[in-house]
């Protein structure tokens, strides 16, 4: 399309929405990916980049609604990089997860003869997160209306909220997030009067001076409980004035279960510290499902949406088709919760993370249930799994491997262990539909996709997890 430049203006009608969110349309057959626009739309565009097989466009105005708009229920809807699809019904999201993750798995795992189930909804569409990570920037976001506003001078250089689509550096002072409780919400308000009133500065991403980095909420969904989680920088006398912030929350909120503060040096916008220490409380929550208990400490995985988690650990049961007498394997096994979830039903489970202190919870949570048949070793996957592949040889070989990779998918040194070892079933958990595809590439000589299962753990995101049963072919 020799006629499409940037700066170009047209009327497009939205076709459809491609994997990881952005809509489509098309021009006698050239597609123009459209930034926040829905199927079923007609809208007046501008062309703002042109490339030879694509161009992509940002959305003017919209001249015919589609039949699945529905209103964004947050404030930030627009401005936040979070909730893109919450102007969409949530029936047609469920939709075309399902659609994005067989289309990925036809287009690149050339699995064409697949069943891919209808997916499985959360039980709740709001207030379902149980994490939540907000970042401070020393360059805040102003919002149309406040840089409107004549009547009050607004200050730039202090924010606590999330990222401005798109913008690495800008941040935005969330005021209320339809994901967590409100009573989370409360809690982020509150720290972020108190700590800039402190005046002690944000953390800068450009020349990494600063103090505060970020401030992680943790609530559990079914035991009521909240962990306060603040990473900074290693500042003289940084105790005292956090431990100051502790104090005022604990007094704002006094059903604030613990505290954690963490030190970070590093430069990466990651909210890990490399020390940390409880201020208050026993420095961790404990949450159930199913009738386990499951210790979460500062750093731990665990699913982020709890009641969908319960239901996506119940097809990983069903789907290992356990019988009682098999050696599992758990890869990327996090605190354990699928460890301990199966172990009822199996003879042994071995899990595997990187991340010691999730590995320590892990144990925990065996003591906590009762459970004497799960061990954990701690360590990178890619280099302890050969160990205990020589190990396997001597004491038996898995029935079973879990595993549930991160979004990157699974290093190519597991993907060979796993080929080594043969078990009679596979069963991944994915939360990338693209990587499952190129995952499983490397297994169909030998092993039948069976079962593919997607589960909405992010409503109003892009975002699907998958699971997926693999059995050896005979």
């Amino acid at each position: 399309m020799d006629a499409l430049r940037k700066g170009t203006e047209l009327d497009l009608v939205v076709e459809k929405l491609a994997f990881g969110g952005n809509a489509v349309a098309r021009v006698e057959g050239f597609v123009i990916f459209v930034d926040k626009a829905l199927p079923g739309q007609r809208v007046r565009v501008r062309i703002h980049r042109k490339k030879r097989q694509y161009a992509e466009a940002q959305v003017l105005e919209v001249l015919a609604q589609s039949p699945h708009y529905v209103e964004p229920v947050c404030p930030h809807f627009g401005v936040c990089g979070g909730c893109r699809w919450q102007d969409l019904a949530y029936p047609e999201q469920l939709r075309w997860k399902r659609l994005h993750v067989l289309e990925c798995i036809q287009h690149l795992a050339g699995v064409e003869d697949t069943a891919v189930e209808p997916t499985t909804p959360s039980p709740e569409q709001v207030h379902y997160r149980n994490k939540m990570e907000f970042t401070f920037a020393d360059r805040r976001w102003l919002s149309p209306q406040e840089i409107a506003c004549t009547d009050v001078q607004y200050s730039k250089s202090f924010a606590l909220g999330l990222h401005v689509r798109s913008f690495f550096d800008k941040v935005f002072d969330v005021d209320t997030c339809q994901l967590q409780s409100r009573q989370a919400s409360e809690i982020l308000r509150e720290a972020r009067d108190w700590c800039r009133r402190s005046g002690l500065p944000a953390y800068s991403v450009r020349d990494h001076s600063g103090f505060w980095r970020f401030l992680v909420l943790r609530e559990t969904k079914r035991t009521g409980q909240m962990l306060v989680h603040l990473l900074t920088t290693p500042q003289p006398e940084d105790e005292k004035t956090v431990d100051a912030l502790a104090a005022h929350l604990l007094g704002r909120f006094p059903g604030l279960t613990t505290f954690v503060h963490s030190v970070t040096r590093k430069k990466a916008q990651v909210a890990f510290g490399e020390s940390s220490r409880v201020v208050f409380g026993p420095g961790f929550i404990e949450e159930e499902i199913d009738s386990l208990r499951f210790r979460i400490s500062a750093h731990s995985f665990f699913q982020t949406n709890t009641l969908a988690a319960e239901k996506l650990y119940e097809a990983v049961r069903r789907l290992g088709d356990f019988k009682g007498h098999e050696t599992v394997w758990d890869l990327y096994c996090g605190t354990g919760s699928i460890a301990l979830f199966i172990a009822s039903q199996v003879k042994w489970v071995l899990g595997f993370e990187i991340v010691e202190e999730a590995i320590r919870d892990a144990q925990v949570n065996c003591t906590l249930n009762g459970i004497d048949n799960c061990t954990f070793r701690s360590g990178d996957l890619k280099d302890v799994i050969k160990d205990a592949l020589e190990s396997a040889r001597e004491n038996g070989l898995p029935d079973v491997v879990i595993t549930d990779p991160p979004r990157a998918g699974m290093h190519p040194h597991v993907v060979n262990t796993l080929l080594e070892l043969a078990p009679q079933r596979i069963v991944t958990v994915s939360c990338n539909p693209s990587t499952l595809a190129r995952d499983l590439t490397f297994f169909l000589d030998r092993y039948e996709v069976r079962t593919i299962q997607p589960f909405d753990l992010f409503p109003h995101t892009p975002h699907i997890e998958c699971v997926v049963r693999l059995d050896r072919k005979s």
